[in-house]
């Protein structure tokens, strides 16, 4: 991969992490839970204390609403498959992504997942972003890594795009934090 497509793919990311801090930075915790509509998909307390994801083998249709709570546990999901095959690492389990709970800890947790994929990225050579990849909903040998890399730049533009929209349409609503 030559130096100006590694810098694409760096200032894509970048791109979009400084449009996640915007948000990350106005969070509120009850940003988090707050459900914009009845057919909702968002984290629960189990017993034990700990947060568990709504979830579903198969797609539902109509598609739940996501809160911001689960959209963060969603990117802390795929984030840490895809750095798990970054490093060359068995991919952890979808149930050993435990969210870490509403404000602070979340907003800390998902900036530590951007550091260590930004240090897995720094070890890459060129050799190393043309080599075989899967990206963490998939598994096609026809992948790079450069392409597992453009998959988590989509990714997060999305995901942070929807976590965006959904903090101005809760302080739209409630009239707190819309900045």
């Amino acid at each position: 991969m030559s130096d100006s497509r590694r810098d694409l793919l760096r200032r894509q990311f970048d791109l979009t992490w400084a449009l996640f801090e915007y948000h990350l930075d106005r969070l509120r915790p009850e940003d988090f839970l707050w459900e914009p509509g009845p057919h909702c998909w968002t984290v629960r307390r189990a017993a034990d204390g700990t947060w568990v994801p709504d979830w579903a083998e198969t797609e539902p249709d109509p598609v739940p609403v996501p809160t911001i709570a689960w959209l963060s546990w969603h990117i802390g999901w795929w984030w840490s498959v895809a750095t798990d095959r970054l490093r060359g690492r068995p991919p952890r389990e979808r149930t050993d992504v435990i969210w870490p709970g509403e404000g602070e800890a979340t907003v800390a947790w998902l900036r530590d997942l951007r550091t260590q994929w930004l240090t897995a990225l720094d070890g890459l050579d060129d050799g190393d972003l043309e080599a075989a990849a899967s990206l963490p909903s998939a598994n096609d040998p026809q992948y790079t890594v450069a392409h597992m890399i453009g998959w988590v730049n989509a990714e997060l533009m999305k995901n942070v795009a929807e976590i965006g929209q959904l903090r101005l349409l809760r302080a739209s609503r409630t009239g707190v934090g819309g900045e």
